[in-house]
């Protein structure tokens, strides 16, 4: 259970990169690439799963309720600015791609410095 865990982490990761990658490089022409809300659903379902298994105790590894809450909203926030961006092209900004890189910044940020 513990690799699949890992491999639940990475696949975690790899999303919120997606995400990060995506809007960093539309930054100037601000549209919402199109891995963007793939990157978004996978980080947030993968968290979701790992913390279901963390807290049912399947794997050895514990979360703070406060933690996994504030990146929860934070994660629901960017994945629905993702999809108001993807669903409505004309609604997007250099501001609003802004705040989906930097809301993913800070979910990564609260993840490795929260204890």
């Amino acid at each position: 259970m513990k690799l699949f865990f890992n491999i639940l982490l990475v696949l975690h990761l790899l999303g919120w990169a997606i995400v990060l990658g995506g809007t960093l490089t539309n930054l100037r022409t601000p549209k919402i690439a199109a891995g963007v809300l793939h990157g978004a659903l996978t980080a947030l379902v993968t968290g979701i799963v790992m913390v279901g298994l963390a807290e049912s105790g399947a794997v050895d590894e514990s979360f703070s309720g406060a933690k996994f809450g504030v990146k929860l909203i934070i994660a629901l926030v960017i994945t629905g600015l993702v999809v108001v961006g993807t669903r409505k092209p004309e609604r997007v900004t250099r501001q609003l791609v802004g705040a989906i890189a930097g809301l993913t910044v800070v979910n990564v940020a609260i993840a490795v410095l929260w204890p």
